[in-house]
């Protein structure tokens, strides 16, 4: 908490360390800004990053590792009782003791005996540790904080070059910001990857990728029936783009159509009312829609589909018609159909912003050449669109693929290797957040199949947008 504080003071510090420096550099001036070799705000700025920048930094790295410093010094000294449990045990000793000084929760573990001492010594350990460690960091903060402007104050002058030196911060700072992404990204597929090998060692790989059942319950103990598991992760790809597919056969067309009207036909007014309307759908939270596919959507087509089955008894679609008469609530027809209402929005809003974004040069050329509006719009205005609608649409595919709460609700979880959009099927991120829900020891097939089927998945997205970026690129070449 007294990090927090620091940081906000050290903002306040830099506020009127930017005043000071502006102030100055004006009156070094004479109040002529034209004397300045840059403009005013570059020097306060300049003085006010020195000022703050390098404390800043020691404080937020202090702040992000600070609960490791402590445990790792808390462990120099073990406690005899401490010294003999497993590593698992000590861990989880030591995590509650850092906790508690922090002001988090104890967990579930009970502490009595030699065990409950060792951990009242610990506590008084880490309290001391815990100041001391704050204390160090705000002393060094605020000795950083007076170094940085004492530094960049006699540079304050009329002829200092301040602007250059304020974009070498700016320039570091979206340096930093990239390789904190690129490794972000490293960092995910890395976790992936190694969680992967772990599960591929335990589960064959193509028992995995081609297996046709999916029941990943591992038994606690050897002797209970089905103590292995089934890993056959073909019928959550498989419900995972039944899905999809329905719900891109909604989007697709009605968002793209909806884009196309808004764009080339619609008047101002009709524009200014519609595309909110439309938008509004974006915002609206995923488990409302899940509540309205199970409440409203999956009623609606059971009676459907079961009237019509009432229908074809006892005639030549016997069969069909008792097929239709058990379609219950939950089937990937209505899953994805209520997610394809979802991401009309992300399409039609989208492909709406490219479509404007031709130049009006080429309507007019195809106008003045004697076409007619829609023959400039299927020859003209959407192949130059081409690659910023085939954007639109990943980016609806890839919501899609991740959706859960949709899903869960309107979809069911019985793994299925089918493509009838009447049946219930679950999608692999559903398996996922039902496989890591709750306390999971990351040492079983069941919990890392979770990884196996997040890397799957990714190389498969990753597979589909290269396929989808060739094909832009090819068409993209015609209208350079």
């Amino acid at each position: 908490m007294l990090i927090w504080i620091a940081l906000i003071g050290l903002v306040l510090f830099s506020l009127a360390a930017y005043s000071a420096g502006r102030r100055k550099v004006l009156r070094a001036a004479g109040g002529r800004t034209r004397a300045l070799h840059s403009l005013p705000g570059y020097y306060g700025a300049y003085v006010a990053l020195w000022a703050a920048a390098p404390a800043a930094i020691l404080l937020v790295l202090v702040s992000m590792l600070g609960g490791q410093i402590e445990e790792a010094a808390l462990r120099a000294d073990p406690p005899a009782a401490i010294a003999q449990l497993p590593d698992s045990t000590q861990d989880v000793f030591y995590n509650d003791v850092v906790a508690t000084v922090a002001g988090g929760q104890v967990s579930q573990t009970e502490y009595d005996g030699a065990l409950g001492e060792a951990f009242g010594a610990k506590l008084i350990e880490a309290g001391d540790i815990h100041r001391n460690l704050v204390a160090a960091t705000l002393a060094a903060a605020l000795a950083l904080a007076l170094a940085g402007a004492a530094f960049a104050w006699p540079k304050v002058s009329a002829s200092f070059a301040a602007r250059p030196q304020v974009e070498r911060w700016i320039a570091a700072l979206f340096l930093i910001c990239s390789i904190v992404a690129v490794l972000t990204t490293v960092g995910i597929v890395a976790s992936l990857v190694w969680e992967s090998w772990r599960f591929f060692q335990a589960v064959p790989i193509f028992e995995f990728l081609f297996g046709l059942t999916w029941d990943p319950q591992i038994a606690i103990r050897a002797d209970q029936v089905a103590s292995s598991g089934a890993f056959g992760a073909v019928p959550l790809f498989m419900g995972t783009f039944l899905i999809m597919m329905i719900a891109m056969t909604v989007a697709a067309p009605v968002g793209l159509f909806a884009a196309i009207y808004l764009s080339e036909y619609a008047g101002r007014t009709t524009r200014a009312v519609v595309k909110p309307l439309l938008e509004v759908l974006a915002g609206i939270p995923t488990v409302v829609y899940g509540f309205f596919a199970a409440l409203t959507v999956g009623p609606l087509f059971r009676g459907f589909f079961n009237g019509l089955g009432a229908q074809l008894l006892g005639g030549p679609l016997d069969g069909v018609g008792l097929y239709l008469m058990q379609v219950q609530n939950q089937m990937a027809l209505v899953a994805g159909a209520v997610m394809g209402i979802m991401l009309i929005p992300f399409v039609s809003s989208l492909s709406d912003d490219i479509i404007n974004a031709v130049p009006q040069s080429l309507r007019d050329g195809s106008l003045a050449m004697g076409a007619t509006r829609s023959e400039t719009i299927t020859r003209v205005i959407m192949p130059a669109a081409l690659p910023g609608v085939m954007g639109a649409l990943l980016l609806a595919i890839s919501r899609a693929v991740g959706e859960t709460m949709i899903v869960t609700m309107a979809a069911g979880l019985q793994a299925r290797a089918t493509f009838n959009p009447l049946d219930t099927v679950t999608t692999v991120t559903v398996q996922i957040v039902t496989l890591l829900t709750g306390d999971q020891e990351f040492d079983s097939p069941k919990t890392l199949s979770a990884f196996g089927l997040g890397l799957t998945l990714f190389v498969i997205t990753l597979v589909l947008n290269i396929v989808a970026l060739q094909i832009v690129q090819r068409y993209r070449e015609q209208y350079d």
